[in-house]
């Protein structure tokens, strides 16, 4: 690394790295000094310093102010970034990418081996005629990269690339001082409001869950055994086999969509409820709306979650609430063309049923649904107008909360208390019927007993075996309960079935996903009329519907949320100039996504290792809806559009000639991902999970019955979006709960009864 590069700047780059520094004591990532070595260089070229004569200011600001100066000479090579990242991967990252990580920073800390993985770059005229990665100068190293992100041959390679990207942008937007501000925000233009007693909301329901959450992290196991006693639960003590054994009713596992749902029902039926959730507990008070912050504590693997070919990130909530908790708060009921389907052709009367459609009227009024909202971020603006000025038709999507709520952290739980999860609803009633949610639990295994009385099931399942994460509490917990509830998700569920012993074969297969791109447009300030940045506002406010010509839906248009590190993350790197730019323009940047109703599926029966196929009419459909996302963003006045493509697909379009942008939309297409063997590829994403438990109506078509219940384990319900037949095709928030609604509602008919 040349010498100017390491000291440019070093002043002002200090101040906007410095934030949320570890101790050098403190990291504990295992790589060596090479390692972090070749880290820093490969950090310093995806952010390099940029001399500051080459700073193109965005709009009339001329000199650059001293935030925008300071991020062009930022460099991710400085302290304490390189030690950040690897922490940061040592912590989030699959065992299989940390070590193939590892092993390339090796060999590029060595002169052959960068010999090899650079080619002739790496060669030098001087003593000793080639170079280590770290030496090679930064023009070089970008060529390097780019040809890495290009490379189908040896795939090893641009997974690296992507892991590395991904991770260092994820620190480097994410690092704050002690005022919670990384500097690189003022000069991107991002703020976060903190300011959450303006406008919290007057009901603060939240407060009640308080008397029936139990904190497994602050307890020590006399405590854990007084708390649970003092909230009307037995409890004995199994020294031989070091066990805590707890008496209830039923016992759930997760409180998400489903867990939430199940708990209030058959709490208010008069059962003694337990919630095992192995997330933890925040209230608005608690939530930060940083980015990063919020993504460790409340999503599934820190919001670092990929199927097993790193084609698509997968984001799912893991916290008191669950998904229901950070999403997006689209509350759109089932379409009526999935009902007839989930009906007639999967034979499951239940969806062609009063009953359900009972159950989703319920689900809204419980949940405070309205209609359409008052005012729009920006991104919805730029879906509206562009649908309108193109004669499309747009929607108001209902949402969980009030018609004024302009809250556009919701993903990061919502700051106001507005949106209506079931942290907000459901499990308040639960609670205040005498439900406990025990916080920082994981269960186990589900505990079967050979079937004394139903002969059509070989099992019974009469509780739960769950841990804690406390080191504190060294026994096991043993929930005995008359009814047992999966509710984890369908990324969860599955696994935690395999590893009871159950062998239904539709167990972890038949997951869907919704696979969905990105496209993006830039609208400077200066030259349109939508007001707002892009961080801003309700997240899903309007709906545009890709139609076939024979009326069939082929993708859904909305809005996605999307903060600086997300951003920079995922967005295509093709130089460190162009991605110093780009973050720029990041507040007025719209972004829109295509979503598929996917026949393609994939699976899961490991934790964490998630498999996924497309199918060939879902890319066909998504690459429609990227279309005409890309003419939605033209018709709302976008001076430059792009896609998610890894060349950075884009295009300029002010004045732009109509044959010009056909031309570039025909190139536009559904691509590989990153261990595609396509020269260009595209990272998917995907934030609903469905059907890997599918009900069925036959053991051999479903891992449960009509009713929830598994084929092979009597007293074994699922309330999960794993239970659906196969994707819904919209947000599934409102669909999940309605499915959980009824099963629960008969669980309770069945258990009066006996």
């Amino acid at each position: 690394m040349v010498e100017g590069e390491k000291m440019r700047g070093k002043k002002e780059c200090h101040s906007l790295l410095r934030g949320r520094r570890r101790k050098e004591s403190f990291y504990n990532h295992g790589f060596s000094s090479s390692e972090i070595q070749s880290l820093s260089a490969i950090c310093g070229t995806f952010i390099p310093s940029v001399p500051i004569e080459n700073c193109h200011v965005i709009g009339k600001e001329d000199p650059p102010s001293k935030a925008i100066q300071a991020f062009y000479l930022a460099s991710g090579s400085h302290d304490p970034m390189p030690d950040e990242v690897a922490q940061l991967l040592s912590e989030r990252g699959l065992p299989e990418s940390i070590y193939l990580v590892r092993v390339i920073l090796w060999i590029l800390a060595t002169r052959l081996g960068t010999l090899i993985l650079c080619g002739s770059t790496s060669l030098s005229g001087k003593f000793p005629f080639i170079h280590t990665f770290p030496e090679i100068s930064l023009e070089k190293r970008e060529q390097i990269l780019k040809k890495w992100s290009r490379e189908r041959f040896i795939a090893p390679l641009r997974l690296v690339f992507m892991v590395l990207k991904i991770f260092c942008f994820l620190t480097f937007f994410s690092l704050t001082d002690e005022n919670s501000e990384n500097l690189a925000w003022n000069a991107i233009g991002y703020h976060i409001d903190n300011d959450k007693d303006e406008k919290l909301s007057k009901n603060q329901g939240w407060r009640s869950l308080h008397k029936g959450i139990i904190n497994t992290a602050d307890q020590t196991e006399p405590s854990l055994i007084e708390s649970l006693a003092q909230k009307g639960l037995q409890v004995t003590e199994d020294p031989i086999n070091n066990l805590y054994k707890i008496e209830c009713d039923v016992v759930i596992v997760g409180s998400g969509s489903g867990g939430g749902v199940a708990a209030a029902i058959l709490a208010t039926s008069g059962q003694k409820v337990v919630v095992l959730e192995k997330g933890d507990y925040y209230t608005p008070d608690d939530y930060s709306c940083q980015e990063v912050p919020s993504l460790t504590q409340m999503y599934e693997s820190g919001g670092i979650l990929a199927t097993a070919d790193g084609k698509m990130m997968i984001v799912a909530g893991s916290t008191v609430g669950g998904g229901s908790a950070v999403n997006w708060s689209a509350s759109i009921k089932t379409p009526n063309h999935v009902l007839k389907e989930w009906a007639e052709e999967h034979k499951l009367p239940l969806f062609g049923s009063s009953d359900y459609r009972s159950a989703m009227d319920a689900v809204y009024k419980r949940l405070g649904v309205v209609e359409k909202c008052v005012q729009e971020g920006f991104q919805n603006q730029v879906l509206r107008k562009g649908c309108e000025n193109l004669g499309l038709k747009v929607e108001y999507v209902p949402r969980n909360s009030s018609e004024r709520h302009y809250c556009g952290s919701c993903c990061y739980g919502c700051k106001t208390g507005e949106k209506q999860g079931t942290d907000r609803t459901w499990l308040v009633d639960a609670v205040d019927c005498g439900a406990v949610i025990l916080t920082g639990c994981k269960a186990e295994r589900f505990i079967l007993e050979n079937s004394k009385c139903d002969k059509r099931k070989p099992k019974k399942c009469v509780g739960i075996m769950a841990g804690t994460f406390n080191p504190k509490i060294t026994k096991r917990l043993q929930f005995q309960a008359k009814i047992t509830i999966s509710a984890c998700g369908s990324l969860l569920t599955p696994p935690l079935m395999i590893s009871s012993g159950l062998q239904n074969p539709n167990i972890g297969k038949n997951l869907h996903l919704h696979p969905a791109s990105i496209v993006w447009g830039y609208f400077p300030e200066y030259k349109s009329d939508l007001k707002g940045k892009m961080y801003e506002g309700g997240i899903i406010t309007s709906l545009h519907m890709v139609v076939s010509e024979n009326s069939n839906i082929r993708a859904l248009i909305e809005a996605p949320a999307l903060g600086p590190s997300s951003f920079a993350a995922l967005f295509p790197w093709v130089s460190g100039l162009d991605m110093k730019e780009r973050m720029l323009k990041y507040g007025r940047t719209a972004h829109l996504f295509s979503l598929v109703r996917d026949r393609g599926s994939g699976e899961v029966k490991v934790e964490g290792r998630i498999k996924y196929k497309f199918d060939r009419l879902d890319k066909e459909n998504m690459a429609a809806g990227l279309r005409e996302a890309l003419r939605i963003l033209v018709a709302a006045g976008a001076i430059e559009v792009g896609t998610y493509r890894s060349d950075g697909q884009r295009i300029k379009c002010r004045g732009i000639r109509e044959e010009d942008l056909e031309a570039f939309l025909d190139e536009v297409k559904a691509v590989g991902g990153p261990l595609s063997m396509e020269e260009h590829w595209t990272l998917y994403s995907s934030a609903h999970q469905m059907g890997s438990c599918r009900m069925g109506a036959s053991e051999k078509e479903g891992a449960v019955d009509e009713h929830g219940e598994s084929w092979e384990a009597e007293g074994l319900f699922l309330c999960d979006g794993s239970v659906m037949p196969n994707a819904v095709g919209v947000n599934p928030m409102i669909t999940i709960q309605s499915i959980a609604y009824c099963i629960s509602k008969r669980i309770a008919e069945s258990l009066k009864r006996s």
